[in-house]
């Protein structure tokens, strides 16, 4: 009777599992991604290690994840198909609109940067942009303080087209000031062999977070990711 009733409940957890879309090869899910090395990259061998840690977390649960990678933009043009159920890694202010955040899966930095024998500082937002031209990437999406400060002060702003020109034009003296990732710069600086870049402050902590896309095919997707990171976060 013990025995039966063990297996009564396993066969029900399992069917639970399913009905969440968990289990063995319960279903592959698709993403698309970016090349923002060293946390994505289509030509690194683990795909960045933000999407490792994604992956690794949907594996557990029995969930393989495909990512694809494209340049930003479309990157988050692909995934408003039907094809993807979202675009990652993404600090918050980049989930636009018809997307909806996760969790935080991984964590990222935004800094200022500038070159070696700069006498730049960074005492808030407003002093910064008043004071000194500063590098951006254009695909960015900054915190609200940084996009209000750069269209107050447009002479001040170098929109670059990516991280790579980013590095180059900061040590060219292009501008005093670049704001990233401090940890993308490293990764450009160490492929371009470019030393003399030096940290100002980290500014904020930023979430890396999934844009889910948020319609009706995909509401038990978001639903689930949320459960399966929340109980990740916990542990």
């Amino acid at each position: 009777m013990v025995s039966r009733f063990v297996s009564i409940i396993t066969l029900a957890s399992v069917f639970f599992l399913f009905s969440l879309g968990v289990g063995a090869q319960a279903e592959t899910w698709k993403i698309t991604s970016l090349d923002w090395q060293p946390y994505s990259g289509s030509d690194m061998a683990n795909k960045g290690s933000s999407v490792e840690k994604l992956k690794e977390i949907l594996k557990s649960e029995g969930i393989e994840l495909v990512v694809e990678f494209y340049p930003w933009l479309r990157a988050q043009k692909l995934a408003k198909t039907k094809d993807f159920i979202g675009y990652y890694p993404a600090w918050p202010e980049e989930v636009t609109t018809g997307f909806i955040a996760s969790p935080p899966v991984d964590y990222s930095s935004l800094g200022a940067l500038t070159y070696k024998g700069s006498t730049a500082t960074w005492i808030d937002v407003e002093n910064a942009f008043a004071k000194y031209k500063i590098g951006v990437v254009k695909t960015y999406v900054y915190p609200k303080s940084i996009e209000d400060a750069m269209k107050k002060y447009p002479k001040h702003v170098d929109l670059t087209p990516d991280e790579e020109s980013l590095a180059k034009k900061l040590v060219l003296k292009r501008f005093e000031i670049a704001l990233t990732d401090p940890k993308v710069m490293g990764y450009y600086t160490d492929k371009l062999k470019i030393t003399g870049v030096v940290p100002i402050k980290t500014i904020e902590k930023k979430e890396l977070v999934i844009a889910l896309r948020n319609d009706a095919e995909n509401v038990k997707r978001i639903e689930l990711i949320k459960a399966i990171l929340g109980k990740h976060l916990h542990h």
